[in-house]
C-alpha cells in the first residue's frame, strides 16, 4: 500500500499485521480520492476506523489542513504513528487511541469537512456511529460523509437517521456512500 499523489507520493505505507484491519486498495483509494480531491484544500478530515491511517494520511498528502486518526488497536495505532512519522505528515494530525463513538467527543473543530469510515463490514457500527454524529455540532450540513461498505450492507435507514445520499461507487467487492446531513 503506499501514498497515490500529493506530497507523500509514492511513500509505501505500513499496515497492521493480522487479520483485523482491511486495509483499502490503492485503486479504490485512487478513485475515492478523484472524487474527494475538490473538497481537500484545507480540509479538516475524520478518519473512524483508521487501521494503518492509509486514508487519512491520503487526505493530508493531497491537501487537507489536518487530520483526526480513531483507531482502538494496540497494533494498528503503532501504524499510524509510524507511516505519520515516515510520511512526515504527524504534525498535521491527531491519534484518538480510543473506539469510535468515544472518541467522537474528542474532536474539538468549528466544522469536519470530510468524515471518512471503514468499519468492520456487516456489524453495524454505520447506524451507531451516524446516530452519534447527527448530535455533533462540528458535523453540518456541509460535511461529506464516506462510508465504505460491504455491497450487502444496508443503509436503507439513512434518511431516517437525517441523512441524505448524494452518491454511491460500487466496486467488486464493497461500496462507498457519499451522504450530507440534512
Amino acid at each position: 500500500m503506499r501514498v497515490i499523489a500529493g506530497k507523500a507520493r509514492s511513500l509505501r505505507l505500513k499496515t497492521p499485521e493480522g487479520m483485523d484491519t482491511r486495509p483499502t486498495t490503492d485503486r479504490i483509494k485512487e478513485t475515492l480520492f478523484n472524487m474527494l480531491q475538490p473538497y481537500l484544500c484545507d480540509a479538516v478530515f475524520v478518519d473512524l476506523f483508521s487501521g494503518s491511517g492509509g486514508i487519512g494520511i491520503e487526505a493530508l498528502s493531497r491537501g487537507a489542513k489536518h487530520a483526526y486518526f480513531v483507531e482502538h488497536e494496540k497494533k494498528a495505532q503503532a501504524c499510524i504513528l509510524e507511516n505519520l512519522r515516515f510520511t512526515h505528515l504527524a504534525d498535521q494530525a491527531t491519534l484518538l487511541k480510543t473506539d469510535v463513538l468515544s472518541a467522537l467527543s474528542g474532536i474539538h473543530e468549528r466544522e469536519a469537512d470530510i468524515i471518512f469510515m471503514d468499519p468492520p463490514y456487516d456489524c453495524g457500527h454505520e447506524v451507531r456511529v451516524l446516530a452519534a454524529l447527527r448530535e455533533f455540532p462540528w458535523v453540518t450540513e456541509d460535511t461529506l460523509i464516506v462510508i465504505e461498505t460491504s455491497l450487502q450492507t444496508d443503509l436503507s435507514y439513512l434518511e431516517e437517521l437525517g441523512f441524505s445520499l448524494e452518491k454511491e461507487k460500487r466496486y467488486k467487492t464493497n461500496r462507498h456512500l457519499f451522504c450530507r446531513k440534512k
